[in-house]
């Protein structure tokens, strides 16, 4: 069995047919999918289709939304927070984190916000006792620095990409790193390097589905330029995934399984008790 512990069932690209890309994912023996949010917009959403899909949901506010958001959001998750915090298939803060990939969100301006919506989110996890989702995307150090200042029980840095010290410092903290699509392109050496030198329970598998798709779902630019779509990434595309990490670890597909969903459960503890419990 496994576990997607990034995916965003509630994106518009699956409108028009979310409950059979996740029946095509149950299929593909994905019995665990963990919906993050990126908005307030969409707490609603990601609780009800995890109630729906016997899945896991996160609530928090991503990054790239930042500029959009506002304080009164952070009251809103707190309260929501409270609100959900019997229901067992919530089981992070999440996604939130530090983007200086986007040139728009690289003044100084939205690096300082950025940076006040994440450590509030941060506070707001410690408060309610419960692990992170991280977006990390050249912001590893100041991500840490954060976690450093402001410690949480656990948590998954999403579609980690950074340096073997940075993951050392993550993994020490107590979290896991999410590997996906990126990790199937061969160009990929470094966090192929990186996948096979760490040690198999820092790992955890994601899609970050409808994005990130693997390499053989990517259209290069021209061929897109030629109209060809981009092919959307799913759930259950992770098995295939995990095959290549795999090969590249030399381990049993059945381990590797065996090994990440166990480690999903340990950084996302609400997760163990779903996952035991499914059918």
């Amino acid at each position: 069995m496994w576990i997607d512990t990034h995916c965003h069932l509630d994106a518009s690209e699956f409108d028009a047919d979310r409950d059979a890309v996740r029946e095509a994912a149950r299929q593909a023996g994905v019995t665990h999918c963990v919906i993050p949010a990126v908005h307030a917009a969409h707490w609603p959403q990601v609780a009800q289709l995890a109630e729906q899909h016997g899945d896991a949901y996160a609530l928090g506010i991503h990054p790239l939304f930042v500029p959009q958001a506002q304080e009164a959001d952070l009251l809103a998750l707190d309260l929501a927070l409270t609100e959900h915090r019997a229901d067992p298939r919530l089981v992070a803060v999440g996604e939130i984190g530090l983007d200086f990939f986007v040139p728009e969100l690289c003044t100084p301006h939205m690096r300082d916000r950025q940076w006040w919506f994440y450590t509030a989110q941060l506070k707001l996890a410690q408060k309610h006792g419960l692990p992170v989702i991280l977006h990390v995307r050249r912001s590893a150090d100041l991500l840490l620095k954060g976690l450093r200042q402001c410690r949480v029980t656990s948590g998954i840095a999403h579609a980690f990409n950074g340096s073997t010290q940075q993951a050392q410092a993550f993994v020490d903290m107590g979290f896991a790193l999410g590997f996906g699509g990126t990790l199937t392109y061969e160009r990929s050496l470094q966090l192929r390097r990186l996948a096979c030198e760490l040690p198999l329970s820092a790992l955890v598998l994601e899609t970050d589905a409808p994005d990130i798709p693997p390499q053989w779902l990517y259209q290069t630019a021209e061929q897109r330029a030629q109209g060809a779509k981009q092919g959307r990434n799913s759930p259950a595309e992770l098995p295939r995934i995990a095959q290549v990490l795999a090969e590249l670890r030399g381990v049993l597909l059945t381990d590797l399984a065996a090994a990440s969903s166990a480690n999903a459960c340990r950084v996302l503890p609400q997760l163990a008790a779903l996952y035991h419990h499914a059918p």
